[in-house]
């Protein structure tokens, strides 16, 4: 496991139009330019990944970054913080940063963002490749996002004076009703969940992160295609236990996409499985990989 002060020490700064985004790359370079791609959720940052983190990298090469607005990236007030703004600052990281081929692990609002990005590969393409994608929970379709009352104020005419006045322990209480019954966050997760929240006056913007909740009713179609369409090797490991975004949307998601039955379901845990079981989630995802491998192993020697 990672600290938050290593993490922190063992990141980079990129300079995007004078803003600082902070990212972290590990392990060993792998052939073609290929990573690991661990995207985070909201309020969140890449430091939910720590727990993986270690064993990640000694595997993969591994890259995580905090999109703007969350974690240590800049926090501008005036920015769009929409969901194609987003992904135009992962496009710029990846070109700066010479990846070719990436491998996707997403949780939350990162889900959203690959959809956008298998959509924009299918109209117009990428300058990478994408191998594979493995999704953690994360609300896909509008119509079984299950908000918390955060999330509702958040979004409301009145988010902009609740983000800024919300109590640290108002905070700290709505983050933990999203994980499993057994599996809360200690007090130290909590606090630093908070403390990257606030990072850089964060409650300031906080409103504005949330507008990707209305782009998901807006662009509902675009990116449930993006969802059909996907011919990558694909798995789906789901906290069933999570409100906002559990079992019910593991039914919504076979009805709607019946042809990926990659699904690992977690009885008993919530909306952060890599940091409440995160024993199980590797397990799971290095499966899944060595899967992908011997299937590309078995395609060489046929040929």
């Amino acid at each position: 496991m990672t600290t938050f002060d290593e993490w922190r020490s063992g990141g980079s700064h990129l300079d995007r139009d004078g803003m600082s985004v902070f990212y972290r790359i590990d392990g060993e370079p792998a052939e073609g330019g290929e990573v690991l791609l661990c995207l985070h959720g909201f309020p969140c940052s890449s430091f939910d990944y720590h727990k993986l983190w270690p064993a990640l990298a000694g595997r993969f090469r591994v890259l995580a970054f905090d999109m703007i607005g969350y974690g240590l990236s800049a926090k501008p007030i005036r920015w769009g913080y929409t969901t194609f703004d987003q992904v135009e600052v992962l496009e710029e990281l990846l070109s700066r940063l010479e990846i070719e081929r990436v491998h996707i692990l997403s949780h939350d609002y990162g889900n959203t963002i690959t959809q956008e990005l298998l959509a924009r590969d299918t109209e117009r393409g990428l300058n990478f490749s994408i191998g594979s994608i493995c999704f953690l929970n994360g609300a896909l379709f509008p119509e079984t996002h299950r908000p918390i009352l955060a999330q509702r104020l958040l979004i409301s005419p009145l988010g902009f004076m609740f983000g800024r006045l919300i109590p640290d322990r108002i905070f700290k209480a709505s983050l933990a009703k999203v994980f499993g019954p057994d599996t809360k966050p200690t007090a130290s997760e909590a606090e630093t969940f908070l403390k990257l929240f606030k990072h850089g006056r964060g409650k300031r913007i906080a409103h504005r992160l949330i507008r990707y909740m209305r782009e998901r009713a807006v662009y509902r179609q675009r990116w449930l295609e993006a969802l059909e369409n996907m011919k990558q090797p694909f798995l789906f490991i789901n906290g069933s236990a999570d409100p906002v975004s559990g079992s019910h949307l593991v039914k919504r998601f076979r009805e709607l996409i019946p042809n990926q039955t990659g699904i690992v379901e977690l009885p008993d845990i919530g909306h952060f499985p890599h940091l409440e079981s995160p024993d199980r989630v590797l397990d799971e995802y290095l499966h899944f990989r060595g899967r992908i491998a011997a299937k590309a192993d078995h395609a060489a020697d046929a040929h």
